[in-house]
């Protein structure tokens, strides 16, 4: 679909380095700290960057989180948008 997100791709380096990125900002947004943090799956759409919406197992739960990293040019980091908890393997990004 033009300007909407991929079908969900596997886990990839890539995927798992933006969520790395974004951890910090992921804990503080839910208060509290992940010791497993491993990225299932992930679709993206681009933009003016590229949009990630990431499927995130967090020791036992599951997150959505979409993340916005810019454009190369800009120099500027990945950003997390929105994170949502409570979801499971199974729930669709």
């Amino acid at each position: 679909m033009l300007g909407g997100h991929s079908a969900p791709k596997p886990a990839d380096e890539d995927a798992q380095a933006i969520a790395d990125s974004v951890k910090a900002s992921i804990e503080q947004e839910l208060g509290k700290s992940f010791n497993t943090f491993r990225v299932h799956q992930y679709t993206t759409q681009v933009v003016a960057g590229t949009n990630y919406k990431l499927k995130i197992e967090a020791d036992n739960d599951f997150l959505h989180a979409v993340v916005f990293k810019p454009l190369p040019h800009t120099g500027e980091a990945p950003s997390l948008s929105k994170v949502e908890s409570g979801k499971t393997l199974n729930d669709p990004l």
